[in-house]
């Protein structure tokens, strides 16, 4: 696999392997330390990770596959299903080499096994004839020469598990059984089966190499390795999973000679992805070859690759090769060119041969870029550039062909019609499709050539090829997101290989079983797999239908899909497609990995893949190209008639002639050759997808083993007895069950039964061979937990045992002084009444006395010794003087002697003798000498370099020293910083103080402005009354000179006097419009003002509001700093204060402006009333025409009335005007005063900017230094919030508690009663349960055990039946087509006769196996006849059992009728609940009654709305009509401007009017909206809340069905009695506990109901509230509504304050950045120091340790100078031994190099006095190592010291960092609000952009109106002039007319 350690040969030791193969003693001991309870311990699914987690089983049957059981998974609970639950392994199996031996086989327990292993570095792990290999993605030492060693030569059972395990035994049974080997490696992309396959072919060649010298350079095993290269580089591409991924299949032969030798080697490929020449994914890349081509080290190569090749350097100029990627990081493509070399030249190509290879594959990328173009209407395609330096030229020339003739074969090929050759035409698209064909066809022909050749390489044909061990390397079973005829074929091979898997692994135990002498039944389990395999195979299968669909000229896919599922859509396999990821899939098949949907596009196309024949003739006659005409010899060129698929053509069997036929010809091959060998099967498996080591995605592996038949494997396992032992292991083992009955007989079946029938295991579970014991899959863990009990019986007696030997003693020690202390007592009491007695007295005296020896005696004695003593003496002192007499002579007959010699003999030679002994003795000594004063010099040495050492430590001791103290400067540094920031807070809560005058200030100028807005308003009613009653007389005016206009029509004679009348009174008239023009005009020009001050105001209380919001925040932020001050909340109350006025005048404003509405509304009135009367007036005018004639006479009077009424209303107007003057002058005074309040008012919000951003400024760097008062704040505001939260519920809850209280204890009172009646009614059923005990045990053993036969006879006679079925259906299956083959060949024989002599062939054999399988079905027939005999017979003897049953049932149903009634009565308290229920139901729906109440209101809001602009259809019809009376009265163009001008007035005002409606509809309808959510939101919070009752109910009633289930089973302990009626009485007791779980569900539905009763009251009480803080909340949002309307005149001065405000806050961003910087620096410096200080402190650890060790070895050599002190005094001459070490310790603790010379002087005359020197140095070496012990005690306690001034520092610095790293938080979040209020700015600012913009247009609009209007009002002007003169005209004739009768 990738990564793994390369065989070494350089003699290098090999690291050790036995972490990665076997589990450690540590691991062994915390998996047995695991906790498991064979009972409880389950897996379940998890639906997160997709894997499974262990948990507890609390409720529920696991053998009841549709049971729902509930498990306990840490504090969670989940319920599964019975079939989805498995049972754990007991933590004997944990790590499991072989996960056949699980207890239980199900998936969690093998994908547990597979994952502790694979993460425990343990990659191998065998299952049954499996070995499964995990993909570990790291470099582990599993294959070194020192692992070859452990498995050469080894059984697979004596060593872990192993690839190399597989390999040894598949070579060793080639040797010893002289039979071929297969090893089957399947696998994902991705998994490692190539590296596998290396691997296995590596150790077969390291350990069957053979001897023999060859003569070649190059060894065979060498070119068997580099054939690996060259495969790699033609088929392996990068895939999605995987960077270096075999695009093909291949089986892999190594031939060995009859001793084992190595003889050669053979490769065969199967399915090539050819579709990959043409065609890439994106994340995907071709063949690595077409990559190596460009890279330089090709340049070296016969003068240059790339030249030869006529190829660039740009890859993307090759369109086949560029459509994905074209680089992959962990492939140098250059490395593997150079690579690729070598492998073509040790493996011996020519270099013509070589070249051809590398030429053929550069044009098939260069035939990606040749282009098509269409010339013609008949869509005939051409190739225009086919010269030498384009794609077309290229390819001819690197094919050795001439373009043009190969551009024209592929443009209009030939074709053969009857006997004559045409052309035909062909399109773009069949051109380009042919190019790729070709492309296609002759890479897959290059491939099959270089695996030839590398056959013929690899073949010794010096040496006897016996057998060979072959390595199938081939895809696993896919199952994509997409699924085509690759996955097809790919899949139906992984069927036939997983059938021949079934077969041989049942052969293999069958043969095992028989062996052993087991009593089975042969079954083929290769036969389950039959039926999709036969849908494959047979005629009119998917093979056969796609064969002759291809053949078919005009066959389509969808033909294809209609036919597939005309003759397979009945079978059971067939299925219709289920796929989620494909839409498009066009059917399904039901495979043993799963159901697989196949998309059966382009399958035909893939099937035939032709050729186009005219080129392929050109290759062949015309290429000079040798390897080129050698790939297409086999095809037959021109003369073929159909396409074939060349690529996949083989020359055996008969081939086919497309893809498929090749393919299952290949196949069948391939199953022939795996039948005539002996298998061995590995699986490779990846463990994660972003290769990660140690890492598992349960998902895919449970997908891998599924598709790769490990689960598949396991479940045939199940099916048998997986679990084996031999006998010495099992006795060895299990002989605690029974040791008698062990050892009771000798014959191990006999011993073994009898144990098993002691402990009741079922003789169904298990079965006796003759040298093993075979058990079914979980019959193990009833053992193990047998044994686990008594093992666990014995411990704790012998934990008693010790326990009592223990606690004995001490309670003897005990009782023995309790007798002593009563001794005492009573010794002491005799003494107390007796002290006084006289005689006591006496006898005390004299008892001294009594025994006393005589000192006469003693002293005669003493004397005798002393005499005896001395005589001795003075015999010794004789003695020495004797000796001393005889010294003295002999010393005086040496010296004569020596003078009689030295008289005698005067030559030298004896002193010559002496002197050359002196001198011997004197070179030792100074060899001695010299020694030992090396020993001192480096003693020296080292004791200077140990105090240099010492002096660096210290140094460094030092250093840490001064940086604490730098440390600690800076922390002084800080600490004063932090006074100075309290200072600049004090400062700054010093200013917030005087702005919070400032404020207040401000609030009293607000107060002020608004009482001058009242009065102007005030000012401003009073004109407008004057306003009105100027109107009423214009009007009345208007009146008479409409009277006048008239009269003067009719009358003829008096016109020049009425006629001067009426130019006066018009004259005058004009005057009074013009004034009542100004009049209004300087009236809306107030109104105007008043607006504008109006918005100016709001504006300015906005900006203030906000000023004072910001100001609020930067104290809120201190205050939250600074909560342990009591000032701060002062002003905080003062600032509500304020805030509670602001409000409060606000709230006065928005009255006055809804007076202000009222009065408008009334003025509207008027002139309503105004228009009807002018209607009536209009009528009275009709009335006054037809009374003009008789009023004539008083025309005089009434001109004189009218001038004096006409100079009474002018008077009146001057007086009005003069006064309105007045008042415009007041009121531009007032407008001065305001703007001179604004500026002062702007001025302060300006310096209460810049305070705030100098507080905030101050703020943000105070923030480092208040991280604790930030935590005590953030507690304060939780408090505060919750506080606040909680104050309003209090009061509600308590009441509700309370009345909660009564009634749970009276619901509590009610379950003590019910809890003592189900008390009485348990002792009843305990005491019914004693009596039926006898009976029960002995029928419990019998029930069990006939249920137990009953159930197998069930299954194994269903499962017989079953498969006489199947066997049935396929019998007459197979006669049905064998009758319709007959027929048909009766039929189609002449015609067909060529044709079906193959099929017929294969008919007869088909109709053989049918024949013989017919046999094999009938002779099952019978033992399946036999046994449903035997089981007939059983079932009647179970019936019997049964009534017996029965009988009890009957009785125990009798008592259910008991629990039945009481179950009744629990039934009508639960109704009376449901009604409870029922009625806050009823509450509910009078929510929604409420709800609906106010949609009805917003539904009348609405109506009125339109019923408003119903009326102001009306008001504008009306206009219309008045309009058309005017123009039919002959008004004059004054009037007509002033009616206009009027109902123009009127029409704003409905129109303001209107739109003020419509919003309040809009918040009419926003209050239903929230309403509605309210709504919503409290179903959810009240379904909420059912539900999470509905779970407290659930919990307790699986509480009380555990507590009854522990109940039961400890009854059925006691009893062990029968379980039919132990069954009953569980029913009857789960009854009961559903009663009480009924009952405490009804106490609680019915308390929760009241609950929910109240709190739906409440919440109706605050929803009510609510709904009037909406109306008051639309109230205020209306006054909003108009302030906000009148907010754009501000904007440009906020919008410049907003820009200020920016600037600050980049500034401030900019320091803060400066200041994050800093603290950067400093936290780096801080972490510098800290690691300074750890490095520091690290030494410190390895000094005081090896001084430590020091101090130990000088306490070790202080006992040992000890014992040779002592050792000295008894032998002098191990004295000296023992004085030299001495010297030499005394020497390493600085002893001088004087007194070790003094002493190798004296050491003749030392020896002398040994004992006295021995004791002497001892002593001072003692002294001395005890003064170098207390010094190194001392320096120790130093260091000691030193180090916990080091971690006190350490720890100060962390705490300083952690404090810095805090701030700089704080920093980066207040950064982050500023930058959120700048967004708020700016965000504003924009929408003061646009409220602006829009108040322009408005501007402009009304600019346009009003110069329209001012046009208009000019051409009247002009209109009247012209009307004037006419008029004038017509009095001055007809004063003439007048003048001229007379």
């Amino acid at each position: 696999m990738p990564g793994h350690i390369k065989l070494t040969k350089t003699g290098q030791a090999d690291p050790d392997p036995t972490e990665f193969l076997l589990p450690s003693m540590d691991m062994k001991r915390a998996d047995q330390q695991k906790p498991y309870d064979s009972k409880k311990s389950v897996w379940i699914p998890d639906p997160k990770s997709g894997g499974y987690r262990e948990g507890a089983l609390e409720s529920g049957d696991l053998e009841d596959p549709a049971s729902k059981c509930v498990v306990s998974v840490g504090h969670e609970k989940f319920t599964h299903k019975g079939s989805e639950v498995g049972k754990v392994n007991p933590p004997k199996f944990e790590k499991c080499e072989d996960m056949v031996n699980l207890t239980f086989l199900n998936d969690a327990s093998v994908f547990w096994n597979l994952k502790t292993r694979y993460q425990a570095k343990m990659i191998h792990t065998y299952s049954g004839l499996f070995v499964v290999v995990v993909n570990p993605y790291k470099r582990y030492p599993l294959y070194t020469h020192r692992v070859a060693k452990i498995y050469l030569g080894k059984r697979r059972n004596e060593c872990p598990p192993h690839l190399w395990a597989i390999a040894e035994t598949a070579y060793r049974g080639m040797l010893n059984n002289s039979k071929n080997q297969a090893m089957l490696i399947t696998g994902e992309s991705g998994a490692g089966k190539t590296e596998n396959t290396k691997k296995v072919i590596t150790y077969l060649a390291m350990v069957a190499t053979s001897s023999k010298k060859s003569d070649k350079k190059v060894s065979l095993e060498d070119q068997i390795v580099a054939t690996n290269p060259i495969l790699e580089s033609y088929g392996n591409a990068k895939t999605s999973r995987n960077d270096n991924s075999s695009r093909f299949g291949k089986f892999i032969r190594i031939h060995f000679t009859a001793s084992g030798k190595l003889a050669g080697c053979d490769i065969v490929s199967y399915l090539l992805e050819k579709s990959r020449i043409t065609e890439q994914q994106e994340v995907e890349r071709s063949y690595h070859i077409f990559y190596q081509l460009l890279q330089p080290f090709g340049d070296g190569i016969g003068g240059g690759l790339r030249t030869k090749c006529h190829l660039s350097s740009d890859i993307y100029d090759y369109t086949y090769v560029s459509q994905g990627k074209t680089k992959v990081d962990s492939i140098d493509d250059n490395e593997e060119l150079e690579y690729t070399e070598d492998a073509f030249n040790v493996l011996g190509f020519e270099e013509q041969e070589k070249f051809d290879c590398y030429m053929l594959t550069a044009a098939v990328m260069t035939f990606g870029g040749i282009e098509f173009k269409t010339k013609g209407r008949d869509d005939q395609a051409e190739c225009e550039l086919i010269g030498p330096d384009t794609f077309a030229g290229k390819v001819a020339a690197l094919c050795g062909v001439d373009a043009s003739a190969m551009i024209k074969a592929f443009c209009k090929p030939r074709i053969k019609v009857g006997t004559e050759w045409v052309t035909k035409g062909q399109t773009c698209v069949q051109a380009t499709n042919a190019v790729g064909g070709i492309a296609r066809g002759i890479f897959d022909r290059v491939f099959k050539w270089l695996i030839e050749k590398c056959n013929a390489t690899l073949i010794d044909p010096t040496l006897k090829k016996n057998n060979f061990c072959a390595v199938l390397d081939i895809a696993g079973f896919e199952i994509f997101e997409y699924n085509g005829f690759e996955q097809i074929s790919i899949n139906f091979v992984n069927e036939k290989l997983q059938q021949f898997f079934n077969h041989h692994m049942f052969v293999v135990e069958q043969e095992e079983y028989v062996k052993e002498g087991i009593d089975w039944v042969m079954v083929d389990f290769g036969m389950d797999l039959a039926a999709c395999i036969i849908m494959f195979e047979k005629p009119m299968g998917i093979w056969a239908i796609l064969e002759e669909e291809s053949l078919f000229p005009k066959a389509t896919d969808k033909s294809f899909e209609e036919k597939l599922k005309a003759s397979l859509g009945k079978l059971p396999v067939f299925l219709k497609p289920q796929s989620k990821t494909d839409k498009n899939a066009h059917f399904a098949l039901n495979h043993y990995a799963g159901i697989v949907s196949y998309n059966v596009t382009n399958w035909l196309e893939k099937n035939k893949d032709p050729v186009n024949d005219t080129v392929v003739e050109i290759f062949k006659s015309t290429s000079t190209i040798t390897l080129l005409v050698k790939l297409w010899e086999d095809h037959p060129g021109q003369p073929s008639v159909a396409p074939k698929d060349d690529g996949k053509k083989k020359k055996k069997g008969g081939g086919g002639k497309t893809v498929s036929s090749v393919y299952l010809v290949s196949l069948g091959e391939l199953m022939t050759t795996l039948h005539s060998c002996e298998p061995h099967f590995v699986r490779c498996l990846v463990p994660n997808t972003h290769k990660k080591p140690g890492d598992v995605e349960p998902p895919l592996i449970m997908h891998q083993l599924t598709c790769n038949g490990v689960l598949e494997g396991i479940r045939i396992c199940m099916r048998g007895f997986p679990n084996r032992m031999v006998y010495p292991d099992f006795k060895s083992r299990y002989a605690i069950l029974g040791a008698a009955e062990i050892a009771s007989s000798s014959d191990n079946k006999t011993a073994v039964y009898a144990l098993m029938d002691k402990i009741e295991f079922g003789r169904e579970r298990y079965r006796l061979g003759h040298t093993l014991v075979f058990f079914r899959a979980g019959a193990l863990a009833f053992l193990e937990e047998k044994r686990d009990d008594i093992v666990i019986r014995l411990v704790r007696y012998l934990q008693g045992q010790c326990l009592q030997r223990i606690k004995r003693s001490i309670y003897e020690k005990r009782r023995d002084q309790r007798e002593l202390i009563k001794v005492c007592q009573r010794n002491f009491r005799k003494y107390v009444s007796m002290r006084e007695w006289g005689w006591f007295v006496i006898i005390q005296k004299t008892r001294p006395m009594i025994g006393m020896p005589n000192p006469e005696e003693e002293l005669r004695l003493l004397e005798e010794q002393a005499n005896e003593k001395y005589g001795a003496y003075e015999k010794q002192i004789k003695t020495k003087a004797q000796l001393l007499e005889e010294n003295e002579l002999i010393k005086e007959e040496t010296k004569a002697l020596i003078k009689q010699i030295e008289k005698e003999q005067g030559n030298m030679s004896e002193y010559h003798e002496k002197q050359a002994k002196m001198s011997a003795q004197k070179a030792d000594l100074e060899v001695q000498l010299a020694s030992s004063q090396e020993l001192l010099i480096q003693k020296e040495q080292e004791r200077q370099q140990a105090t240099a050492d010492k002096k660096v430590l210290e140094q460094e001791v030092v250093s840490v020293k001064k940086d604490i103290e730098d440390i600690d400067m800076a922390i002084q540094k800080l600490e004063q910083e932090k006074t100075n920031r309290d200072h600049t807070i004090r400062s700054l809560n010093d200013e917030v103080a005087n702005q919070d005058e400032v404020i207040n200030k401000l609030n009293k100028e607000k107060k002020h402005l608004n009482e001058n807005a009242a009065k102007a308003s005030e000012d401003l009613q009073v004109a407008e009354d004057k306003v009105s009653h100027l109107t009423q007389i214009k009007n009345k005016l208007e009146s008479t000179l409409d009277e006048l206009e008239s009269s003067l029509e009719k009358e003829k004679r008096g016109r020049a006097n009425v006629e001067k009348e009426r130019r006066k009174i018009e004259g005058d008239l004009k005057v009074t419009q013009e004034t009542v023009a100004e009049l209004e005009r300087a009236r809306k020009e107030l109104e105007s003002a008043i607006a504008r001050k109006e918005k100016d105001g709001v504006s300015l209380f906005s900006k203030l509001e906000d000023e004072q919001g910001l100001v609020a925040k930067v104290q809120k932020s201190i205050k939250e700093q600074q909560a342990r001050v009591e000032e701060m909340e002062e002003e905080l109350e003062a600032e509500r204060q304020a805030r509670a006025k602001a409000e409060r005048q606000r709230s006065d404003l928005a009255r006055e402006l809804e007076n202000l509405g009222e009065r408008l509304a009334e003025a509207g009135g008027a002139t309503n009333a105004q228009i009807e009367l002018n209607k009536k007036r209009e009528s009275e005018v009709t009335k006054l025409r037809r009374d003009l004639e008789e009023a004539h006479i008083q025309q005089e009077s009434t001109l004189i009335s009218l001038k004096k009424k006409h100079q009474d209303a002018i008077a009146e107007m001057t007086e009005q005007i003069d006064q309105l003057n007045k008042m415009k002058g007041k009121i531009e005074k007032d407008k001065q005063h305001i703007m001179h309040e604004i500026a002062d008012v702007r001025s302060a919000t300006d310096e209460v900017n810049r305070s705030g951003a100098s507080a905030e400024k101050s703020h943000r760097n105070l923030l480092a230094q208040l991280n604790e008062l930030g935590k005590k704040v953030e507690e304060a505001n939780l408090t505060l919030g919750d506080f606040e939260s909680n104050k309003r519920k209090i009061a509600a809850e308590n009441a509700d508690l309370l009345r909660q209280l009564q009634e749970l204890e009276n619901s509590a009172n009610m379950l003590v009663k019910v809890k003592s009646s189900l008390a009485a009614q348990l002792d009843e059923q305990r005491r019914i349960a004693d009596d039926e005990a006898k009976e029960r045990q002995s029928l419990l053993g019998k029930f069990r055990n006939a249920e137990h036969e009953v159930d197998g006879m069930k299954e194994h006679f269903d499962e017989e039946c079953s498969a006489k079925e199947n066997l049935m259906r396929q019998l007459n299956k197979a006669q049905g087509e064998s009758d319709m083959w007959r027929t048909r060949y009766e039929k189609d024989g002449v015609a067909k006769a060529e044709e079906l002599e193959m099929s017929k062939l294969k008919m007869q054999a088909r109709l053989s196996e049918s024949e013989s399988t017919i046999n094999q079905l009938s002779s099952k027939l019978n033992q399946i006849e036999k046994a449903k005999a035997k089981l007939q017979g059983d079932l009647d003897s179970m019936s019997v059992q049964l009534d017996q049953a029965q009988i009890l049932n009957s009785s125990m149903e009798k008592k259910a009728k008991q629990f039945d009634r009481i179950v009744a009565e629990w039934k009508l308290k639960v109704d009376s609940l449901s009604m409870d229920l029922d009625g806050s139901q009823k509450e509910t729906r009078n929510a929604s009654s409420e709800l609906f109440r106010i949609k009805s209101a917003y539904e009348e809001a609405v109506l009125q709305l339109e019923e408003v602009r119903r009326e102001n259809k009306s008001l504008s019809n009306e206009i219309k009509d008045i309009m058309d009376q005017i123009s039919e009265g002959g008004r004059s163009i004054h009037e007509i401007d002033k009616i206009r001008k009027r109902l123009e007035a009127e029409k704003m005002e409905l129109e303001a009017a209107l739109s003020e409606a419509e919003g309040a509809l809009e918040q009419e309808e926003n209050k239903v909206l929230r309403a509605q959510l309210e709504l919503t939101q409290v179903r959810q919070e009240i379904e909420r809340r059912m539900a999470e009752k509905d779970e407290e109910f659930e919990s307790t009633r699986k509480n009380m069905n555990k507590a009854l289930e522990n109940m039961q089973v400890a009854i059925e302990m006691e009893s062990k009695g029968k379980a039919e009626a132990l069954r009953m009485k569980k029913k009857l007791e789960t009854d009961v506990m559903d009663l009480d779980t009924a009952l405490e569900h009804a106490n609680a539905a019915n308390a929760e109901t009241q609950k929910i009763i109240k709190k739906y009251q409440l919440s109706l009480r605050e929803t009510q509230a609510r709904l009037e803080d909406a109306h008051r909340a639309k109230e205020v949002a209306h006054d909003n509504l108009i302030v906000a309307d009148r907010r754009a005149h501000a904007n440009q001065n906020a919008l410049e304050e907003a820009r200020t405000l920016l600037e600050q806050a980049d500034r401030a961003r900019r320091m803060v950045e400066q200041e994050l910087a800093d603290t950067n620096e400093t936290l780096g410096d801080q972490t510098c120091t800290n690691q300074a200080i750890q490095g520091g402190k690290m030494k410190l650890d390895s000094e005081i340790h090896t001084l430590a060790a020091d101090l130990d070895e000088m306490a070790s050599e202080a006992s040992l100078s000890e014992e040779k002190a002592q050792k000295a005094m008894i032998d002098a001459a191990r004295l000296a031994d023992e004085l030299r070490a001495e010297q030499e310790m005394a020497q390493c603790l600085e002893r001088d190099r004087k007194l070790l010379e003094a002493q190798v002087k004296d050491m003749q005359a030392r020896l002398d006095d040994a004992e006295q020197n021995a004791l002497k140095g001892g002593k001072k070496a003692m002294s001395k190592m005890d003064t170098r012990i207390r010094e190194l005690e001392s320096e120790l306690d130093a260091e000691n010291r030193r180090c916990a001034d080091a971690q006190k520092a350490l720890r100060k610095s962390e705490r300083k960092i952690k404090e810095l790293t805090y701030q700089q938080d704080e920093d980066r979040k207040n950064h982050e609000r500023m930058q959120g209020l700048i967004d708020q700015l700016q965000g504003k600012i924009r929408s003061y952009k646009k409220q602006i913009e829009e108040a322009e247009e408005i501007a402009a609009l009304n600019l346009a109106k009003f110069r329209q209007t001012q046009s208009s009002l000019s051409a009247s002007t002009e209109a009247a002039d012209v009307t004037e003169q006419a008029l004038a005209k017509l009095k001055t004739r007809a004063r003439s007319s007048s003048v001229a009768p007379m």
